[in-house]
């Protein structure tokens, strides 16, 4: 009996390892159809700012509070942070290198939009 007992639990394991590797492989198929996805939304520009500056676009604005690419409402949001995060006053070194990176990445992508309003309007007069 103690054979018959061995057996079934070894085919269980058997059976259970199986269906955690399927459910495994299907998760990381998921998460790779989702990173193109995302890849594929994001202009080539922007997802090498994303990459170089090590923040995403949607992360800065979240740092930033700001929800759309206002030049004014960043630069301000921006020096509200700054300031309160501002070591003197017991603020935090790590959270104002957040904002100063955050700063950095949205620059970034009104810079490349700029350059993208500039080729279309260049674009348009040929």
């Amino acid at each position: 009996q103690a054979k018959y007992l061995a057996q079934i639990i070894l085919v269980g394991a058997q059976v259970v390892g199986r269906a955690f590797m399927r459910a495994l492989r299907q998760e990381f198929a998921a998460s790779r159809a989702a990173a193109d996805a995302r890849g594929r939304s994001e202009r080539p520009q922007s997802a090498a700012a994303s990459r170089s500056i090590g923040i995403s676009l949607q992360e800065a604005q979240q740092i930033l509070n700001v929800s759309s690419l206002n030049p004014q409402e960043i630069q301000k949001n921006y020096d509200h942070l700054f300031k309160v995060n501002d070591k003197s006053v017991g603020g935090s070194f790590y959270l104002q290198s957040k904002v100063v990176r955050a700063k950095e990445r949205l620059d970034e992508e009104l810079r490349i939009q700029a350059k993208g309003d500039k080729e279309k309007e260049r674009k348009a007069e040929t």
